[in-house]
């Protein structure tokens, strides 16, 4: 304890303390420092032992009444709050400074200093320095209490997509990683035909549901359920059901569209090839490199089907391939790839090689296609199509052979593939075996397509080494200009404002 006073005159003479009689300054209390410190004590009526809420769950702290906050050993955040764990005490005193004393992160104990200053006998200002310990008690959290009793989501966002290739919610899980839209998800559960995204509020589902209709061609519908009452409050609680249902079209699909639908699109062929999903669905017609556009709700106007599933790809070889000047567009077409080369090309069955058949078909793949190479395609010449458009269609406006991609060696492109992709941590319940196929191919749309890989956080692999360029089969390839270094930031005992409550 220290005695203040104010300042002294130029010469004064001690005088005798009125308690032990010792010399002494003058002061207004006319007692030395020690029967001061004896008689009175300002740090009456603060409380030296008290208690702080903890929830080791999500390590937040509780602060009175209802609301947790995330604070850091010894941060400022920590630091209010146990000060309004004694701000009724403080009122009677002037508190000059507080700091945190060291404690061992893992003892359950913070130890705050304060100095305060309070005016006493006669107007003399003591100054007292002292310790108020906090007790860390284990208190789990409503959230936590929720999760841990099984019923801890409030919304739910059910994204569906009715096809058999998972191509679009590969590049949706690349969109929602780089945007970090699963940061607020309480839990991620894969099952058939899509994701499910659980959250603990209805705006933070909602979010999800406006980033979801912004980035794929979607429709959405919501509902909610009532779980709880309170009549005497009138408080309901309710259970939130977002639907989000995803153009069922993938990259490298054959689809038909509606003589309505392509004759809006610029006079286009009904038979096109879809070369890529993102916020609209592309589509090129390969027997003139016309392209078009469709959106979520043009779709769910028009809507068409996929004619073939990916396992009805065949394997051709290309005998000969002639390519084509640009024919001059008929009145009304649409916009042209240039990206694209178109080509007339003879094609065989590589099951069909001991016989002479050959197919004629008019393909965009004239840019990578070279006689003696490999290529998928759909043979519609010799297949049973059900499709309300396609039994409607003139036979002699429908190709015998539809060309989508070429064939490299796809054990050589896993092998020097030197970069990844991060995922969701999810659950998953009935993955298929093909997943891994799947989830292959995407890459390879990675490789092949630079419009995609804008929208995508790729990251450099260094356990894979950098080949030359010496041993390259024409295979497309990511370049490292592209790649982003995947780092990863550990942080120390005392971590950024201080360590965490709990490892």
């Amino acid at each position: 304890m220290e005695y203040m006073s104010g300042p002294a005159a130029p010469s004064q003479g001690n005088i005798l303390c009125c308690h032990c009689g010792v010399p002494i300054p003058p002061n207004p209390a006319n007692m030395c420092v020690g029967c001061l410190r004896a008689r009175v004590d300002i740090s009456e009526g603060i409380p030296k032992l008290l208690a702080v809420n903890f929830c080791k769950q999500c390590e937040r702290y509780l602060q009175p009444p209802g609301t947790w906050i995330q604070c850091s050993l010894e941060s400022r955040e920590l630091l209010a709050l146990c000060l309004k764990k004694i701000k009724a005490s403080l009122s009677k005193v002037r508190l000059i400074d507080a700091g945190f004393i060291w404690t061992e992160p893992h003892s359950k104990r913070l130890k705050l200093k304060l100095t305060v200053q309070k005016e006493v006998i006669n107007g003399a200002v003591l100054q007292q320095v002292f310790v108020v310990e906090y007790v860390i008690q284990s208190q789990m959290c409503e959230d936590c209490h929720r999760v841990e009793a099984k019923d801890f989501w409030k919304a739910v966002v059910q994204v569906r997509q009715k096809t058999l290739h998972k191509k679009t919610f590969y590049y949706l899980e690349q969109l929602i990683l780089k945007h970090r839209l699963h940061q607020n998800t309480l839990r991620i559960k894969e099952i058939h035909e899509g994701l499910d995204f659980y959250y603990s509020s209805k705006q933070q589902a909602q979010k999800m549901v406006d980033f979801l209709q912004c980035t794929v061609p979607s429709r959405s519908k919501a509902s909610q359920r009532l779980t709880s009452h309170d009549i005497h409050s009138n408080v309901y609680n309710y259970k939130s059901t977002f639907s989000v249902e995803i153009v069922p079209i993938c990259k490298d699909n054959v689809v038909c569209l509606s003589p309505k639908l392509a004759q809006s699109l610029g006079n286009m062929s009904q038979i096109c090839v879809c070369i890529r999903v993102t916020s609209t669905v592309h589509l090129i017609d390969p027997s003139t490199l016309q392209i078009a556009e469709i959106d979520g709700n043009t779709y769910w106007r028009h809507p068409f089907n996929s004619l073939f599933s990916p396992k009805q790809l065949e394997e051709f070889i290309v005998m000969d391939i002639n390519r084509v000047q640009e024919r001059k567009k008929p009145a009304g077409a649409g916009a042209r790839s240039h990206k694209h080369t178109l080509a007339e090309a003879w094609v065989q069955k590589t099951s069909e090689l001991n016989t002479d058949h050959q197919y004629f078909c008019c393909t965009h793949l004239g840019h990578v296609l070279n006689p003696g190479d490999l290529v998928l395609g759909f043979d519609l010449a010799n297949c049973n199509l059900n499709d309300e458009f396609v039994n409607k269609m003139n036979p002699h406006n429908i190709p015998d052979v539809v060309l989508i991609k070429k064939i490299y060696d796809h054990t050589k492109r896993q092998h020097r593939r030197n970069w990844k992709l991060k995922e969701l941590e999810r659950d998953r319940e009935g993955v298929d075996t093909d997943d891994e196929r799947q989830y292959q191919d995407f890459l390879e749309d990675l490789e092949e397509d630079e419009a995609i890989r804008k929208n995508v956080n790729i990251y450099r692999n260094l356990d894979v080494p950098v080949e030359s360029d010496t041993d390259d089969d024409g295979a497309p390839r990511i370049s490292l200009a592209e790649m982003l270094e995947d780092l990863h930031i550990s942080e120390d005992a005392t971590g950024g404002e201080g360590a965490n409550m709990m490892t």
